[in-house]
């Protein structure tokens, strides 16, 4: 498991403001080399003892293990093997599509920059790298950053997507961002609030499916269980549909409720076959809420 405890050397960069950190363990043991936190998928010299193993398996004489050697009755030498510990790259995939600028209970892209931020900040303190892309038709680049173990970049995250406007129809850009992150596992966050077609929703999750994919759902009160049961409601589709005035009544209600809870559990499921099962950021983010679901899932 990561823990979000460090202290910044002479001249890494700015301090982040303090905030808890957002904990992480990414799912199965991490490939690579660079020395960070989490259990590596290889063994050898240095790291926390793992286990003992016949020297022909790793010829080390820095590692023989002299009681395990004297121990085994059929004369056999022994080393010990010591399992790494591995940084990773974390990546937000954000989604900038028109949807996104709802104001609600709160400024959906409030609630964004605050996640992105506190991944950032947490994701460098301990030595892994942090990359953000975001997408509406295509990949943004005056949005987007590529990975760093940087540390004090959350200002920057957070500062760039409060200014990214979000006008877009579509979010078909993450299609092209699944494809950029090659290469070596990752923990990627799938931030949106989901209102794509089914079909995209399953290519961006495909697209991702070598990597630990954890989906980040912006939802609202007022977007479901906050709607009256009766009343005229002016609504706006922020996507391009035009404005619109609705007589709000019981059955209209319950039809409204019922396709977003078919939507949610079309997401929950296409979540759970490539990854973990969303998360719902609702009015605030906090980060002990997203750690909870991040360690018991």
């Amino acid at each position: 498991m990561s823990s979000g405890i460090g202290t910044t050397p002479a001249g890494a960069g700015p301090v982040e403001t303090a905030q808890a950190d957002i904990v992480y363990r990414p799912r199965g043991r991490v490939p690579g080399t660079a020395v960070g936190a989490h259990r590596g998928r290889d063994a050898g010299g240095l790291g926390t003892f793992r286990d003992q193993v016949p020297f022909r398996r790793m010829p080390d004489a820095r590692r023989i293990d002299v009681r395990a050697t004297l121990r085994d009755p059929f004369e056999g030498t022994h080393v010990r093997r010591f399992e790494s510990r591995t940084a990773i790259e974390v990546w937000a995939l954000v989604d900038l599509s028109a949807s996104m600028r709802y104001r609600g209970e709160a400024d959906r892209m409030e609630l964004v920059a605050a996640l992105c931020a506190g991944l950032a900040a947490s994701a460098t303190r301990i030595g892994d790298s942090f990359g953000l892309l975001g997408c509406d038709g295509a990949v943004r680049e005056d949005v987007s950053m590529p990975a760093t173990r940087r540390r004090g970049i959350g200002a920057a995250v957070r500062e760039r997507l409060l200014a990214a406007p979000c006008t877009a129809a579509r979010a078909d850009g993450m299609r092209e961002a699944g494809r950029r992150l090659v290469g070596r596992p990752k923990i990627v966050f799938v931030v949106s609030d989901f209102r794509w077609p089914e079909a995209l929703v399953t290519e961006v999750f495909a697209s991702l499916a070598r990597h630990d994919i954890v989906s980040v759902v912006l939802a609202d009160p007022s977007e479901d269980e906050g709607l009256p049961a009766w009343g005229l409601m002016e609504l706006d589709d922020l996507e391009g549909a035009g404005r619109r005035t609705v007589f709000m009544r019981p059955a209209l209600r319950r039809r409204w409720l019922a396709h977003e809870q078919a939507r949610s559990d079309t997401l929950r499921r296409i979540a759970t076959t490539y990854g973990r099962p969303p998360f719902r950021l609702v009015e605030r983010f906090e980060a002990e809420a997203l750690t909870r679901h991040l360690i018991g899932t």
